[in-house]
């Protein structure tokens, strides 16, 4: 049993999860992005600050923004439970240096936990799934309500990371009572080499 102990917490609510995860913390990553989502569909995200497309009032896929991640060296990773929608695999697809191991991809029927760790340093919990509805980037009367908490807290972080690090490698496989179901146990894959 863990003591109770302080920490620095800010809840983000609904549109909040845009601004500042997918809009903020995610796209300045410079070591990691570990994300767990029970669903994940394509998600349309503005184009980056700077960029004529921008400037053209623009959207791109959040895929592109995992490319970005991927090639400045990052390690992207999404643990989901259900297939990704037809969306989101085809602009995948598309996306040359995630299909080789950029984006690391692992499925397991019985997450349904939302964990968006950054680095190492920035940890959100919360409702939200990895889609434009559940994040905030639908427009207003489109998007989910959610709530979700945000903290740089390095025990809660180590915490999570490790749960994440569990699930992800596997060592929940051997006990699982799904595993007949479970369309490729963890436990048999290996760990891809990173393309660039």
């Amino acid at each position: 049993m863990q003591h109770a102990r302080q920490a620095s917490v800010r809840l983000i609510v609904d549109r909040e999860h845009y601004d500042y995860l997918v809009k903020d913390a995610i796209e300045r990553a410079r070591v990691s992005v570990w994300i767990a989502t029970a669903n994940v569909k394509e998600m349309m995200v503005e184009a980056p600050i700077g960029t004529a497309a921008r400037a053209r009032g623009r959207y791109h896929s959040i895929l592109e923004t995992f490319d970005a991640l991927a090639k400045r060296g990052a390690d992207v990773r999404l643990l989901h439970a259900g297939v990704p929608s037809r969306a989101f695999r085809e602009a995948l697809a598309k996306q040359r240096r995630l299909v080789r191991g950029g984006l690391v991809m692992r499925r397991c029927p019985r997450v349904h936990l939302k964990v968006i760790a950054i680095d190492g340093r920035i940890l959100y919990l919360g409702s939200a799934n990895f889609t434009g509805a559940g994040l905030g980037a639908k427009g207003e009367g489109r998007r989910n309500f959610e709530l979700g908490m945000v903290t740089d807290d390095d025990v809660m972080l180590d915490t999570v990371q490790a749960r994440f690090d569990t699930i992800w490698s596997g060592r929940e496989c051997g006990a699982c009572k799904l595993r007949g179901v479970c369309p490729k146990p963890l436990d048999t894959l290996r760990e891809p080499r990173r393309g660039r």
